[in-house]
């Protein structure tokens, strides 16, 4: 039997990425899946052509996590064309990077809304037909910067700290509703926005993980499936590091 076999998950931000990887491997797993977009149209169309090739039911919404109304609209949607909500990953997120001399406010409130807000506003929505249901799993994409920092990331790393002090409490509230929370956090994972970047630069990244390799997609959708699934029924409130050996 598959791992999610029958169950319906949300992902935000997955028309592309990671969020991308994660629906692929969710869907080999025989999930049905409604994923969130908000600019990539074409991007989210094609991924939603491509899972629905699997038999599995999937959709695509239009929709923005870091607004709460948005994301309350968006949970009352998938419940009526999806029936239930049993696996919640929230994987919306961007960058605005910069020395903090130079970041502005709006750098700073943007990034905490899209990257941290948005894990609130996902959560609070599903929380009413988890708690009827007396189960759920949910996931939370974090970072390795959430727990050691890094120069030029100080909104990102704050959003991502904010993460994991928000899974740690929210595991303590619902565990005795048989619903988990726990994040994941990726060190350098290697994606299309990478591709873009210095070849040296990237292989010097490689070099300072000890594995020498960036993680992939895949790494990161397999840590999720694990969270996603059954067979993590007794781990709730982690912070699991995806990061080849950065954070040791």
């Amino acid at each position: 039997m598959k791992l999610l076999e029958g169950k319906t998950v949300v992902i935000t931000g997955a028309a592309r990425g990671i969020g991308r990887g994660i629906a692929k491997v969710f869907a080999n797993q025989g999930a049905n899946i409604a994923f969130t977009f908000i600019n990539q149209e074409d991007q989210a169309k094609a991924l939603e052509d491509e899972l629905s090739a699997n038999g599995c039911k999937v959709k695509r919404y239009m929709s923005d996590a870091s607004d709460f109304d948005a994301a309350q609209e968006l949970v009352a949607n998938v419940l009526e064309d999806f029936g239930s909500i049993d696996v919640l990953v929230n994987n919306a997120g961007i960058t605005k990077d910069g020395l903090l001399m130079r970041m502005t406010e709006n750098d700073f409130d943007k990034v905490m809304d899209v990257n941290m807000k948005s894990v609130f506003n996902m959560t609070k929505a599903v929380l009413r037909p988890m708690l009827k249901q007396r189960k759920g799993s949910i996931i939370n994409m974090s970072s390795v910067v959430g727990v050691k920092g890094n120069a030029g990331q100080a909104n990102y790393s704050a959003s991502k700290a904010a993460i994991n002090g928000f899974t740690k409490s929210t595991a303590l509230e619902l565990g005795s509703r048989n619903i988990r929370c726990n994040s994941i956090a990726p060190g350098f994972i290697e994606t299309e926005m990478t591709k873009a970047l210095d070849e040296d630069q990237i292989q010097e990244w490689r070099n300072a993980i000890p594995l020498k390799r960036g993680g992939t997609t895949d790494d990161i959708a397999n840590a999720t499936l694990f969270l996603a699934s059954d067979m993590s029924s007794y781990i709730t409130g982690q912070v699991l590091h995806v990061c080849g050996g950065m954070l040791t």
